[in-house]
């Protein structure tokens, strides 16, 4: 309880607004530097340099700490999940202030509600302009806002969620699979990458606000994305992150993301049918990514670099997978092992632990707003509200 007071201090004092991993682009130093902004591999390689480095050069090379959209739906779901525990003002105060400042940031000129990341974004595969709306934070965003409007009712919210399906049913490209009418949506309007936690978090989009309008093409067009997913689900169980040749490593946190967003499918939606799918990527997630010692892996085959984002996604799959009693020793394990060793003495948690050379850089969405979202549903599940007395 204890760490989470001081994570909750932390982030409040800080406004929840911060530094990122891959926020390097929005350097003054780079941006004044006209040959260099502009080619490829420099905006690759510089985002790389901040993202990988241990130490933080980002106040030297005028990197500002900013609002994050995403960030900001996860402190929102997370206070949204305190006040339903526990309904103080405090709790709702903050509900009304992060959801509307969300409002606020969108990005204009699509078919819906949409949003996008605060800095420039150079991928292998493609580049992405700041506020770019991509389906991943349009995804977590809408749903944070339904999670805010369910404790909440301000209609704006429920506005919001519901116009951002037409921004993913209209303005996302799609790769479908001939054979079955299934397909995948792209990360963003700007790319045709078939990244399934992505393409997932969309179709899931699509469901939850199916279980509010009760419109059928939602439900429709979220099943075949959750086919096309469950079709490229290796025989083991796992995931590669996407279909390129250069995405098929299996990670942690992105296979968390691909069983919530199918259980929750079938949650709002009432079908069952992928279930199946869930049980053997549940499996392969339990036997592969947590050591007995509670260390959350990054890979399914290599441990280093432990990234903050692991033990957080463990504690949001459980949840959400209703299954965290269940498991609730390695939940318990992988959280005392995490606050011991990526927890710093000012509350914030760490980036990344490696197997030498440690990056201690407090991002907000990436570490205090994950961990923020992970522990309110942690202690949401102990079904008490002894721990609401502590806080």
């Amino acid at each position: 309880m204890r760490s989470f007071s001081l994570l909750k201090s932390f982030s409040e004092k800080k406004d929840f607004a911060g530094w990122d991993p891959y926020d390097g682009l929005n350097s003054r130093l780079f941006q004044s530097l006209p040959l260099v902004r502009d080619s490829r591999f420099c905006r690759l390689a510089w985002i790389q340099f901040f993202k990988k480095s241990p130490i933080n050069f980002r106040r030297i090379a005028g990197v500002p700490e900013q609002h994050n959209a995403k960030g900001l739906g996860l402190f929102l779901s997370g206070y949204a999940q305190l006040y339903r525990a526990d309904p103080r003002p405090e709790y709702k105060e903050h509900i009304y202030y992060l959801a509307d400042k969300i409002l606020t940031i969108s990005s204009k000129g699509y078919s819906g509600y949409c949003w996008g990341y605060n800095f420039d974004w150079q991928a292998r595969a493609f580049f992405q302009p700041k506020w770019t709306p991509t389906v991943v934070a349009t995804s977590f965003v809408s749903d944070a806002l339904l999670t805010a409007y369910d404790v909440v009712p301000e209609q704006r919210w429920l506005d919001a969620a519901v116009s951002s399906t037409q921004f993913v049913l209209k303005d996302l490209n799609r790769t479908y699979d001939e054979s079955n009418g299934s397909f995948s949506f792209s990360y963003s309007p700007l790319d045709q990458t078939r990244v399934f936690n992505a393409s997932l978090l969309g179709g899931r989009l699509l469901g939850r606000v199916f279980a509010y309008t009760k419109e059928d093409p939602l439900r429709q067009e979220a099943r075949k994305v959750m086919q096309y997913a469950c079709n490229h689900q290796r025989p083991d169980g796992a995931w590669a992150y996407g279909t390129l040749p250069y995405h098929q490593w299996v990670d942690n946190f992105h296979t968390g993301f691909n069983l919530e967003c199918l259980h929750q499918y079938q949650q709002y939606t009432g079908d069952s049918s992928f279930q199946p799918f869930i049980e053997k990527g549940f499996r392969y997630y339990l036997d592969n990514f947590f050591t007995k010692e509670g260390i959350p892996k990054y890979y399914d085959k290599a441990i280093y670099p432990v990234d903050i984002h692991s033990p957080a996604q463990l504690i949001a799959t459980l949840y959400k997978l209703n299954r965290i009693d269940q498991h609730r020793d390695l939940a318990e394990k992988v959280l005392n092992w995490t606050i011991n060793n990526m927890q710093s003495r000012k509350g914030y948690f760490f980036y990344q632990k490696k197997r030498f050379l440690s990056s201690h850089i407090c991002y907000m969405r990436w570490a205090q707003a994950w961990m923020f979202y992970a522990l309110t549903y942690y202690f949401i599940s102990l079904n008490t509200k002894e721990w609401t007395n502590e806080l």
